[in-house]
């Protein structure tokens, strides 16, 4: 008896992940539980550098930024409430400082120069094509920062736009990395604070606008994770009580494709090992100075050792 109905995709590439690769994670905040795997499992991995970012123009924001290294300014920084924020970043990066804040802004466009000029792989969630425009800047801001709604216009991003900011972004990253391989995929975590609707009408704009770069672009691909979310796991059982986030069930279930999909089989079993690492990492004796607590660590600390000879920048700490 069939009880699904399954998302069929083409198998990716040759060139997979491994522990030779670089990636780079950006986008919506379902790109934090794929990024979170593979740093779990050790990869060299950097993830939204300004936190979460929701649409396709804050991500192409970030990237043009960061690979023409065009460092922010005091004039750039804004103030409400007392705290510090960039209208291009997430609110985690917000400080009571505002010399702190811009350090944090350079450092961060500074690393992501770094990481996408290496990455061999870049992941792009896109989460919405709602964006929220200053009236007083005519910015298309990343963030609204709980400054008060009267301040924004609200738009939502027409196919045309979005595949012009993609196109924007892929020329920007294959200027300085020609080798890249772009993994785009659209985030199942629902947008409906202003109801279902509107949610399905940003979705269905952002599916569609990845659709029209990718499709013929060798270097360019999509992954299903909101089809797989919306079809396969077609059952509140597969969210969070919000109704809104992908359950940890669901995330599990997203990472298996994934890891099937875009991670070389050879290093499962290095993954497999890293795992009963971090297991062991984690673990909490009832007698820390038993013989047994002691003997487990030795066989702990060898595993590390074998790891780390075999990759020297992988860090347990």
């Amino acid at each position: 008896m069939k009880l699904q109905t399954k998302v069929d995709f083409e198998q990716p590439c040759e060139n997979l992940i491994d522990y030779q690769s670089k990636v780079f994670s950006i986008g919506s905040c379902f790109s934090v539980n794929i990024g979170n795997k593979l740093s779990y499992f050790k990869f060299d991995i950097l993830q939204n550098p300004f936190g979460i970012l929701f649409h396709p123009l804050a991500i192409e924001n970030f990237i043009g930024r960061s690979l023409s290294n065009r460092l922010y300014t005091l004039e750039d920084i804004q103030q409400l409430n007392g705290q510090f924020f960039s209208f291009d970043a997430h609110s985690e990066m917000n400080q009571l400082d505002k010399f702190i804040l811009l350090e944090q802004l350079n450092k961060a466009v500074k690393r992501g120069n770094h990481q996408l000029q290496k990455a061999s792989h870049i992941l792009i969630t896109l989460g919405t094509a709602w964006v929220y425009r200053h009236k007083t800047t005519n910015q298309i801001v990343a963030n609204c920062h709980k400054v008060p709604q009267k301040h924004f216009d609200k738009e939502l991003l027409s196919i045309e736009a979005i595949q012009q900011s993609l196109t924007k972004i892929t020329a920007a990253i294959h200027a300085k990395n020609p080798k890249a391989e772009l993994i785009f995929t659209v985030s199942p975590v629902r947008h409906i604070k202003n109801g279902v609707i509107e949610n399905n009408r940003s979705k269905s704009n952002l599916i569609s606008a990845v659709h029209n770069v990718v499709e013929h672009t060798k270097s360019l691909h999509y992954f299903p994770s909101y089809e797989i979310q919306m079809d396969e796991l077609r059952d509140y059982r597969f969210y969070e009580n919000d109704m809104i986030h992908p359950s940890n069930l669901a995330i599990e279930y997203i990472w298996a494709i994934f890891k099937s999909k875009w991670i070389d089989s050879k290093v499962f079993s290095t993954m497999t090992e890293i795992d009963s690492i971090q297991k062991g990492l984690a673990h909490k004796p009832f007698q820390e100075n038993s013989e047994a607590h002691q003997k487990f660590k030795t066989k702990l600390s060898v595993k590390i050792n074998r790891i780390q000879q075999q990759f020297p920048y992988i860090n347990f700490e």
